[in-house]
């Protein structure tokens, strides 16, 4: 906390949640165990780390209304009946194994899919309410957020920066910060490097590894060993300076590395208009992780193309033909989106999608399949609609049926930036790629049709798949092995 706020245990105590004989207990255990006084007051039971967080809100002049709990994701999933308590177990107990993401291991064990997750995410946000944070309370003005356990550093620091145009909060205690990171909103935070209980490079480590990864920190040090510097560039900080530094340089410094930062989002939202959140964290985090100048790697390939779509384009005006098929893609893309596929194309009345590139996950042919069962379930719901708005209208006759065709297809490709200089797309090639296409071709209305490979990929999904006579495919010599995905 800053130096012109209160102590923490006489904050507790003007806003009644703690007693003065409790704060005294607190401090006296305070004095034999070396914690602070929030977490002597917490260890001893007297308060919730909820509400040490809601005092410190306060004091900040940052508490908002409470919402509701968020739920767990795994509470939700039994409540929707998407998984029973014994499925629900047998996933948190490979959880605690392997440390995966719960959603991935229940999918994985075959319990639920992809999109049964996506539906109980959604649930758990609307039930916190959740919304994008709102911008800083000074418009125009970046948040800094400075912590030193030296009230005269944090005095200094802020106010040459206010001085110089910036909102600076100031934290002696780390643990502190740390705790009232996500009500915030900083735009940058700068840490003292060599602090009591928990010094800054633990704190950027632990800051980098939470729900605020993106939130740049810059270390300021008078101690100027190479060590030191590497110790914190490796715990994720952005930038080093000097405590002897002028207050020009430090903000140079500061504008320096938020430009980069907001270079690295706008990169984000890019990656994110063709790939998920969970692959775009990936990339970001990752240099290795996802490889865009050509290689080759094992993908799932989906086409998805609409049927009778030259029929209604005949039919309609121009401008309600547009909206339509953006209306149609737009859930095909979220199907994508949802599974963790990367959104390589669009194709006239239909998409190309690539599961496993830029970056591979060992349940990719899964999540391609899941993904075209998703495509199925948005067409029947829109024509559903479109029925049901037809016979609203009195109209005589049958609206012209929308129906979806899936082809299907694993293997080695070569993924990469294909073009020129001048323009250049992410995209894979090879030969899965083009049998992918052929079995979309081929697919009827409503039908998924599956290759060899991707069907051994998800065999042991024990998901069902009905045996079709081979068929010769242009520029193969063989007939390949054919597959609908029931």
């Amino acid at each position: 906390m800053s130096a012109s706020n209160p102590l923490f245990g006489d904050l507790l105590l003007k806003l009644g949640v703690v007693s003065p004989g409790q704060v005294q207990e607190a401090l006296a255990l305070q004095a034999l165990t070396g914690q602070r006084v929030g977490e002597a007051l917490i260890s001893l039971g007297y308060v919730s780390r909820e509400q040490i967080q809601d005092a410190l809100g306060e004091a900040l002049g940052l508490n908002h209304e409470k919402g509701p709990a968020q739920p767990p994701l795994g509470e939700l999933l039994v409540g929707l009946k998407y998984v029973t308590l014994a499925q629900l177990d047998e996933a948190l107990a490979r959880q605690r194994r392997d440390g995966r993401r719960l959603g991935e291991i229940l999918v994985e064990l075959g319990h639920c899919t992809y999109k049964q997750i996506y539906e109980a995410l959604g649930v758990q946000n609307r039930i916190v309410g959740r919304q994008d944070l709102p911008r800083p309370a000074t418009e125009g003005r970046r948040r800094v957020v400075v912590v030193d356990d030296s009230p005269l550093a944090c005095a200094f620091v802020q106010e040459g920066l206010v001085a110089l145009g910036y909102e600076v909060l100031c934290f002696q205690d780390p643990y502190e910060a740390l705790e009232g990171m996500g009500r915030l909103q900083a735009a940058i935070v700068l840490s003292d490097l060599e602090m009591p209980g928990l010094d800054g490079v633990e704190l950027c480590r632990r800051l980098k590894e939470g729900p605020r990864s993106a939130i740049p920190v810059i270390m300021l040090t008078a101690n100027d060993r190479e060590a030191e510097r590497v110790r914190g560039l490796r715990a994720g900080a952005d930038d080093y300076v000097n405590k002897s530094a002028s207050m020009d340089e430090l903000a140079a410094r500061i504008e320096s590395v938020v430009r980069r930062t907001d270079e690295t989002e706008r990169m984000r939202k890019l990656f994110a208009r063709y790939t998920s959140d969970a692959v775009v964290e990936e990339i970001l985090k990752s240099a290795d992780a996802a490889v865009l100048a050509g290689e080759k790697r094992e993908v799932t390939v989906l086409f998805a193309d609409i049927r009778n779509f030259t029929g209604l384009a005949e039919s309609l005006p121009p401008e309600q033909v547009v909206a339509v098929l953006n209306q149609v893609l737009g859930r095909l893309s979220d199907a994508v989106l949802t599974c963790g596929g990367t959104l390589d194309k669009f194709l006239g009345d239909g998409l190309m999608a690539v599961f496993g590139a830029p970056v591979g996950r060992p349940d990719d042919a899964l999540r391609g399949l899941q993904c075209a069962k998703m495509m199925m379930e948005a067409v029947a719901e829109l024509r559903a609609v479109a029925e049901a708005e037809w016979v609203a209208h009195g109209r005589e006759g049958r609206p012209l049926v929308l129906e979806l065709g899936v082809g299907l297809n694993s293997g080695v490709v070569v993924s990469g930036n294909i073009g020129s200089a001048m323009r250049a797309e992410y995209t894979c090639i090879g030969d899965a790629v083009n049998v992918a296409a052929r079995l979309c071709a081929l697919a009827g209305p409503g039908e998924i049709l599956v290759g060899e490979r991707t069907r051994e990929l998800v065999d042991a999904n024990e998901t069902a798949f009905e045996d079709l006579p081979p068929v010769r495919l242009k520029g193969k010599q063989q007939p390949v092995p054919l597959y609908r995905a029931l």
